[in-house]
């Protein structure tokens, strides 16, 4: 594909920013049968929109699950909700239907929203963190110090973070001349790869420094801070089972989620292309199929739910006659 380039022609005034009409995703390169695992994604994000979509109904619909920790578990569920949507069903128009290209704009707009809600992903499991250690190592305070004010006032401020840091990137690839290839070497328009285009054209250090950084907020320290959050409560807690049967749900998620793209990120330069491909759109689906499943349903307070009850009696005879009915009821 590097035949896609722009004009060679314009490098030589220093002083145009080019920006081309559109991109090139190479996406899965070489990997036979791929259409098998397009499927698979696609049975990944339905089961990711249905069972997030019915967790923030409940939460909604019952009064009793209206407190600072579910504001958290939502704000979960509503960005499982848009981060696969703004990744799966344009991954799987562009490969399965072959139409690679994608305008500039556009471009940047993806790379906004998908790096945006991913970063949200990793903020909504440190506030879910904090939430289990002030619940176990203070239990006497929890109730003064978890409160929906500072529930809010977290979720505010982890949204604001995201947007600056993910706005940030945007902005100093706007400033790049993109003279040659045109390929981006991912599934999306991934930061990385694309700044990296314009490597022989503009300065990229910025770029760089970014690259560095914000992996670093928003995956390393909020790490950091999930294990020291849990060698605390298991400090405080151990023998307790409730206790340890949340946070072994929630330590679930947390690897489901933090190795595997730290893993890709930080050794980004000794893993196979298609390594890395595979392995950061697993990681942008699967874990919001998985968190509603293994973090949320199984919670004695959501079990109990009214709501729960009411909202699955909607999907049952009345609606869905025959065989799916009677699975559902």
């Amino acid at each position: 594909m590097s035949y896609l380039t722009s004009d060679p022609n314009q490098t030589d005034n220093i002083d145009t920013i080019i920006r081309p009409p559109y991109f090139f995703i190479s996406g899965f390169i070489g990997i036979p049968h791929m259409e098998y695992y397009y499927v698979f994604l696609c049975f990944v994000y339905i089961i990711s929109l249905v069972g997030n979509t019915f967790v923030m109904m409940v939460i909604y619909m019952d009064n009793s699950l209206h407190s600072p920790k579910y504001i958290a578990v939502f704000n979960l569920a509503f960005t499982d909700v848009c981060g696969s949507t703004a990744m799966v069903p344009k991954l799987l128009d562009m490969f399965l239907f072959s139409r690679h290209l994608i305008s500039y704009d556009q471009c940047l707009t993806s790379l906004f929203f998908i790096f945006l809600f991913l970063n949200m992903q990793s903020f909504n499991l440190t506030i879910l963190s904090y939430d289990r250690l002030v619940a176990i190592c203070c239990p006497l305070r929890y109730h003064m110090i978890v409160t929906h004010r500072s529930m809010f006032q977290l979720t505010g401020a982890a949204w604001a973070i995201a947007v600056f840091l993910v706005l940030l990137a945007v902005c100093l690839i706007t400033r790049l001349s993109f003279c040659r290839s045109l390929v981006i070497n991912s599934y999306f328009c991934d930061h990385g790869p694309l700044f990296r285009l314009a490597a022989p054209c503009s300065d990229v250090v910025p770029n760089i420094v970014i690259s560095y950084l914000n992996p670093s907020i928003i995956l390393l320290f909020p790490m950091v801070f999930i294990i020291s959050s849990y060698i605390c409560i298991t400090h405080a807690l151990f023998t307790i089972t409730l206790a340890l049967k949340t946070c072994t749900s929630h330590l679930i998620l947390v690897a489901i989620f933090y190795l595997p793209i730290n893993f890709t990120y930080f050794l980004h330069s000794i893993i196979p292309t298609n390594a890395r491909i595979i392995n950061l759109s697993l990681t942008s689906v699967l874990p919001p199929m998985l968190n509603p499943i293994i973090y949320v349903l199984k919670t004695e307070e959501f079990k109990e739910s009214d709501s729960n009850d009411q909202l699955t009696a909607v999907f049952t005879k009345d609606n869905y006659p025959g065989a799916l009915a009677h699975g559902l009821s």
